[in-house]
């Protein structure tokens, strides 16, 4: 496939959209709109210790907001771009949202993986980050963000409300995944390493 011409159709602070016209690889013509934002940055903070409970497995802190698109509110990870369409670097970008979102500050960023939004659609990727050793500070919310909220939750909670359709965010849900993936290997090189 290549693009034969591209041209915008409209712009905003957080997105791009533009009209491409395409020549297939068997000779005949299309379009694609193609929604462009900056990528962006999702982190799991994982609260481990005492604290968290006997099993050890932690919590996590999700954040709840309305998303107008849907007309409803929702749970997800933290998670966020840059403002006016800048590009950061993954882990900076991780440490201003967790830090904008939640009010936490993580001593350790581990990067999980990467995700495609919707990759039929959008050229936006994202980057899943596991956030721990955390302390507590103040939020910095955007204005858009003024009716957000956070709340920690057991490992068996997030399970229920993914199971229930209460965390449905893609992003959220493949994160996670990431998560328990990260986990299996870090078992499973800590076996090898003890045989």
């Amino acid at each position: 496939m290549r693009t034969e011409s591209s041209r915008q159709v409209y712009a905003n602070p957080w997105m791009t959209v533009r009209e491409d016209a395409i020549r297939r690889a068997d000779g005949s013509n299309g379009i694609y709109g193609v929604v462009d934002k900056p990528d962006y940055a999702l982190i799991i903070p994982l609260e481990t210790g005492e604290i968290s409970g006997a099993d050890g497995a932690g919590r996590v802190q999700l954040v709840e907001q309305y998303r107008y698109p849907l007309g409803t509110r929702r749970w997800e990870f933290p998670q966020g771009t840059a403002p006016d369409l800048a590009e950061l670097d993954g882990p900076e970008l991780a440490t201003r949202e967790l830090r904008e979102e939640t009010g936490l500050r993580a001593e350790r960023l581990v990067e999980l993986g990467s995700l495609d939004v919707a990759p039929g659609l959008s050229s936006q990727r994202g980057r899943a980050f596991l956030a721990t050793g955390l302390t507590l500070g103040e939020h910095e919310r955007e204005h858009e963000e003024q009716d957000m909220r956070s709340a920690w939750f057991s490992r068996e909670e997030i399970e229920r409300m993914i199971r229930r359709g209460e965390i449905a965010d893609a992003q959220s849900v493949a994160a996670y995944t990431l998560l328990l993936l990260h986990e299996r290997a870090e078992t499973e090189a800590d076996d090898i390493g003890g045989e």
